[in-house]
C-alpha cells in the first residue's frame, strides 16, 4: 500500500523538532542503560514509543478546553462526558479516571483475590500487573494465528472460544471473577477483534454467569476493523458497531489517551450499579470526587469531545491507512513484521529480523537501541523485557513466545514523510545487522521492570 491518500486535516500550529548528533544519542544511550524510557522527549526525533497522550487534538478540542468548569463537584464538563459515555457506549453507571490503569486498578482491587483468574485474548503489560499485584492470574488464550506472526488471518486478536469453555468448565466460578477482552489486541501486534467472536465470548461468559468486561482503548479502530472486513459489516455505520460491541458486555475500562483523542483522561463502566458504588468510595480515596475522577474540567470535555471525532469514517480511513502502508514498506524491504498490520501500530518480529542475537540478548531491546542509535527514533520492546520473568523455584528467565518491537503511531501527529524517514532508518539497520550488539539486563523492578530496567551491551 503506499503513502498515497491524503490526511484528512490541515496543519494550524507545529512543534519544531530537531535530530540530535551520533554522539549526543550514544551519549544519552549510556546515561539511560540503553533503555528509551530514560532518555529525555527534547533527544528524540521521532518518537513511536507510544500511541498513548500523544495525539494531537483537533480546533474543536482545543476550542472545549476553553470552557473548562473546574467546580470540584457536578462540573458541567462531566455531563458532557456523561452524555458521550451513555449514547456511545450504553453505560449509565461510569466514573472518570486520569488514565486507564487507574480504571484497572479500581476494578481489580475490588474484584480480584489471590488464585482467582482473569481470561483475556492478551492482557497488556498494565492489565497484567494489576491482576499479578493481587496475586491473581492473567491468562491470555488468543487464537493460535495470533501467536504466528505470518498468519494473514483478519482478526487474530480473536480469542479461543473453545479454549475459554475448557477453562470456564474446568474451574470453579468463584475463582472467575470476570473475563477481559483488549480492542485491539496490543500485546498481539494491535490486532482486531470480530464481532462474531465477541458476541461469542459474550454467550459463553452469561452461559457461566462470569461478567465480561471489554479494555475498549481502541475501539473505534477495531470498529473500523469489524466494518471493513467482516462479512455483512460494510454496510453499518461506526457509531452503530460500537453500539453493538457494547451492548454484549457488562462494563469496560477505557484508557481515552488512545481513541479518546486526548491526552489525558479515562474512565470505568459498569452495569452493576452496587459494584460501582463501591468502586466510587475508592476512587475518592486516590483520584477525587466521581464527576472529575483526576481529571480538570477541561480534560473532561477534550474527552467528551474525542470520543465522537475517533469515530469519523474519514480520519478512521486516513488512520489505519497510514499505519497499513507503514507496515508494508517495511515488509517490501525485508523487515518481518506482524502480518496484517494492526490499527495503531506496526511490531517488528525482532527475533527474526536479528536472528543472530540468543533470546537471552533480549533482541527485541536491541532493536529499540539500534532505532535510537541510527535516526534517534524511538520504539518500545514488546516482549521478553516487558513480558518475560524469573522463575521463582530455579531463578531462571521465562521467556515470552514473540519478542516484538512496537512503532506505535500517534495519532494526527506525523506525516507520511515523517514514517519514510523511519522506514530509511531501519533499511539502514537491515544492511548492517551484525553491527547490532545483543544486551544483559543489569537491573530490574520487581514489577513493570520494562520502564526502568536497565542494561548493558554485550
Amino acid at each position: 500500500m503506499p503513502f498515497n491518500l491524503p490526511e484528512p486535516w490541515r496543519v494550524k500550529v507545529v512543534e519544531p523538532i530537531s535530530l540530535p548528533s551520533e554522539r549526543e544519542r550514544e551519549k544519552r544511550l549510556k546515561k539511560a542503560g540503553f533503555n528509551l524510557f530514560d532518555v529525555p522527549a527534547e533527544a528524540v526525533f521521532i518518537d513511536l514509543l507510544t500511541d498513548s497522550g500523544t495525539s494531537a487534538m483537533s480546533d474543536n478540542q482545543w476550542a472545549g478546553l476553553m470552557l473548562g468548569d473546574e467546580s470540584y463537584a457536578g462540573a458541567r464538563n462531566y455531563y458532557r462526558f456523561e452524555e458521550a459515555v451513555t449514547e456511545i457506549f450504553g453505560f449509565s453507571h461510569f466514573v472518570p479516571v486520569h488514565q486507564g490503569r487507574v480504571a484497572e486498578n479500581l476494578l481489580f482491587s475490588t474484584l480480584v483475590q489471590p488464585d482467582m483468574i482473569v481470561p483475556n485474548n492478551n492482557h497488556f503489560d498494565t492489565t497484567r500487573a494489576n491482576i499479578e499485584i493481587h496475586r491473581g492470574l492473567a491468562v491470555d488464550l488468543v487464537i493460535k494465528e495470533g501467536r504466528d506472526p505470518a498468519a494473514k488471518h483478519p482478526f487474530k486478536g480473536d480469542i479461543d472460544l473453545e479454549r475459554v469453555r475448557r477453562l470456564f468448565e474446568e474451574t470453579p466460578r468463584a475463582r472467575i471473577p470476570l473475563a477481559m477482552l483488549t480492542l485491539t489486541n496490543n500485546s498481539g501486534g494491535g490486532q482486531p477483534v470480530s464481532l462474531a467472536n465477541i458476541q461469542g465470548y459474550s454467550e459463553l461468559c452469561r452461559e457461566f454467569g462470569i461478567p465480561f468486561y471489554i479494555d475498549a482503548c481502541r475501539f473505534a479502530e477495531n470498529a473500523f476493523f469489524i466494518q471493513q472486513r467482516e462479512e455483512g459489516q460494510q454496510g453499518r455505520s461506526i457509531p452503530e458497531i460500537v453500539r453493538e460491541i457494547f451492548d454484549l458486555a457488562d462494563g469496560c475500562t477505557m484508557s481515552a489517551k488512545k481513541d479518546g483523542l486526548a491526552n489525558m483522561g479515562g474512565f470505568l463502566a459498569t452495569r452493576d450499579h452496587e459494584l460501582l458504588e463501591t468502586i466510587k468510595q475508592r476512587l475518592i480515596l486516590i483520584e477525587g470526587f466521581p464527576t472529575y475522577g483526576g481529571l480538570a474540567g477541561r480534560d473532561l470535555e477534550a474527552v467528551a469531545r474525542g470520543l465522537w471525532e475517533v469515530m469519523d469514517p474519514e480520519y478512521l480511513r486516513f488512520r489505519v491507512s497510514q499505519v497499513g502502508a507503514f507496515g508494508e514498506r517495511l515488509a517490501s524491504l525485508g523487515v518481518p513484521i506482524i502480518q496484517p498490520v494492526g490499527g495503531h501500530a506496526v511490531y517488528i518480529d525482532a527475533r527474526s529480523f536479528l536472528s543472530h542475537l540468543p533470546q537471552a540478548a533480549f533482541p527485541g531491546q536491541a532493536l529499540v537501541v539500534a532505532l535510537y542509535r541510527g535516526g534517534a527514533v524511538r520504539g518500545v520492546e514488546i516482549g521478553s523485557v516487558m513480558f518475560g520473568r524469573k522463575d521463582p523455584q530455579t531463578g531462571q528467565e521465562i521467556y515470552p513466545e514473540l519478542d516484538l518491537v512496537r512503532l506505535a503511531v500517534p495519532r494526527r501527529v506525523y506525516t507520511n514523510t515523517h514514517l519514510r524517514y523511519v522506514c530509511d532508518v531501519l533499511e539502514e539497520i537491515r544492511d548492517h545487522l551484525d553491527q547490532v550488539k545483543g544486551l544483559k539486563m543489569v537491573y530490574e523492578a520487581p514489577v513493570l521492570r520494562h520502564f526502568t530496567a536497565r542494561f548493558e551491551e554485550i
